[in-house]
Formats: structure tokens, C-alpha cells, sequence
């Protein structure tokens, strides 16, 4: 699909279209929730530039692919409006990231303790990438309490969390980077 124009003035106001073409508040919950999951695609996006070529990579660029689905599926009201396939997203996405999770967690050594982030630079973006992650969740689920939101992209959100830390817990192992565990105090 080319982009033919960028720019359309239909935003200047505070509102914006919805698929199926309700305007709505920039400030909506809604738009707050797909906004928040764009931010943390432009995050994986920085974290996969960051990374070497390979599988961690081609993981972020597919977790991407999938984030697009979830924005559809958040952009969409569907008490007004039919879901569009791209919607939906794949059907093993979820045991994908839970595969990938059982992986990594099983390659590294056992530790103890909350970690505070950090490492290498790309651990610590991968924590970035983590706590927005957490935060589009939160505002996925402000926005299921007023409107139908698919329970997969939930689960999915919930799941990508996981996975983040796993990942940053990888990349630090790898680097020969220790982890910082949390104490109660500062010395």
C-alpha cells in the first residue's frame, strides 16, 4: 500500500478516525491503549537495530508484525464495527512467545531475587521495552472494562512481558554481563 499523503488536517483538532470510521478523541482510553502499543513497537524496533543479525531479531521484527494486529484489533470498536481479519492475530502467537520463554529460561543459569535493569544497552532497552509493555497492558484493560477488546490481545500483551524479561535476562547472560539484584538498601 503506498502512502500517497502524510499529512490529511482531519487530526487537528483532537479527534481521530477509528476502523470503520468514528472519530474519537485523541485522548480516548482507546487511543491511549493503540498509541501505547505503537510506542512500544518503535522500542522493539530500536532494540532489534541494536542486536545482532538473527533469531532474536527476526523474533522482534514477527513480535512487530503481531503488534500491528493488536492495534488493529484496539482501533477497531467492535460493537460498532466488524473485526477485519488483520485483526486477529495469528493463532500461535501466544504459544509462540511461551516457546520462546521455556527456551531462553531453560539456557540460563538459576537466580534469585527481583533484578533491577541494566546490563548492556541492549538488555536495558529490552527493559524498556518491558515496562511499556506493561503499560499498554494497563491501558488495554481500562479500555476492556468499557469496551469489547479481544481477550487474545490481552493474554498476548500479558505473555510479550514475559518474554521481555526473559530476553534482557538472555542478552546479559550471553554478554557475560552479571545482573544487578535488587537490595533493600543502598551501600
Amino acid at each position: 500500500m503506498k502512502i500517497t499523503k502524510v499529512y490529511t488536517r482531519r487530526g487537528d483538532l483532537g479527534k481521530t478516525s477509528l476502523v470503520g470510521g468514528q472519530r474519537v478523541s485523541k485522548a480516548s482510553t482507546r487511543l491511549e491503549a493503540y498509541g501505547t502499543v505503537d510506542e512500544l513497537s518503535a522500542h522493539l524496533g530500536l532494540l532489534a537495530a541494536m542486536l545482532p543479525e538473527g533469531h532474536e531479531r527476526d523474533m522482534l521484527e514477527c513480535i512487530q508484525n503481531n503488534l500491528f494486529n493488536v492495534c488493529t484489533n484496539l482501533a477497531t470498536d467492535q460493537e460498532q464495527t466488524e473485526l477485519y481479519p488483520s485483526a486477529y492475530l495469528p493463532t500461535n502467537a501466544i504459544s509462540q512467545l511461551e516457546v520462546e520463554i521455556d527456551k531462553i529460561m531453560a539456557e540460563l543459569p538459576e537466580r534469585q531475587g527481583f533484578i533491577l535493569s541494566g546490563g548492556t544497552v541492549e538488555a536495558a532497552e529490552c527493559h524498556v521495552c518491558r515496562t511499556v509493555c506493561r503499560r499498554a497492558e494497563r491501558r488495554i484493560v481500562a479500555l476492556s472494562e468499557e469496551a469489547v477488546v479481544t481477550p487474545e490481545v490481552q493474554q498476548y500483551m500479558n505473555r510479550l512481558s514475559d518474554y521481555l524479561f526473559a530476553l534482557a535476562k538472555k542478552i546479559n547472560f550471553i554478554a557475560g554481563k552479571s545482573e544487578k539484584i535488587w537490595q533493600n538498601a543502598c551501600h
